[in-house]
């Protein structure tokens, strides 16, 4: 199923405030553009499901910007993954998933309850390694193809 990009994010520095952009180069040996994380292996670009947050925002009772969850995209109306291998195309940009983002206790830290709250059904997002870069802009259209 096509949907959209609706959310892109950047953080300087690792645990620093995450920045929204409204356009971002992505590219293999930065992942996002001058976020902290895009030179991990595994893991240079985090993508969250908006449909996965809000099952997760419904079940704490509250309504949490998204950017909480501290990842780099955010899509909407995209089928979300739950195994890795599968790429997500994001405009042209594509980034191949290496594994689940686990919640971790910063999860706990932003709101008391959100860490359990993500675990089901890989509601936390995905890791992805960047396959082919370009730029990606909110409304860009997104799917995710199964490997």
């Amino acid at each position: 199923m096509a949907g959209n990009l609706v959310g892109i994010a950047r953080a300087y520095e690792l645990g620093a405030r995450l920045e929204e952009l409204p356009t971002v180069s992505v590219s293999v040996e930065r992942g996002v553009e001058g976020d902290a994380r895009g030179r991990k292996n595994g893991r240079q670009v985090t993508v969250l499901f908006r449909e996965g947050w809000e099952d997760a925002c419904r079940d704490l009772g509250a309504e949490l910007p998204w950017v909480t969850r501290r990842a780099n995209v955010l899509l909407a109306n995209v089928d979300w993954p739950r195994e890795a291998g599968g790429l997500l195309r994001i405009g042209e940009v594509e980034l191949q998933i290496t594994m689940e983002t686990r919640p971790c206790h910063l999860m706990d830290r932003a709101h008391d309850g959100l860490r359990a709250a993500l675990r089901p059904e890989w509601r936390g997002g995905v890791c992805c390694v960047v396959r082919r870069g370009g730029e990606i802009k909110l409304g860009d259209r997104a799917e995710y193809v199964a490997r």
